[in-house]
């Protein structure tokens, strides 16, 4: 079973559409999270679920 690790980001409104862009791309690329839920609410803002895999180490020995 798949375990993960979820981080929450809220873009203010105002951001333009490319600074969003560039900000999940940053958590995406060095970060390696992935997009899990976005939500634009009405007066412009945004908040973002980002979530990525947590790896578990197993003893082999």
């Amino acid at each position: 079973m798949l375990n993960y690790s979820y981080m929450d980001v809220h873009i203010p409104r105002g951001t333009s559409r490319e600074a969003a862009r560039q900000i999940l791309t940053e958590h995406a690329e060095y970060g390696d999270w992935e997009l899990d839920r976005l939500r634009l609410y009405p007066d412009g803002s945004r908040r973002v679920r980002l979530r990525r895999k947590i790896i578990r180490v197993t003893r082999t020995l």
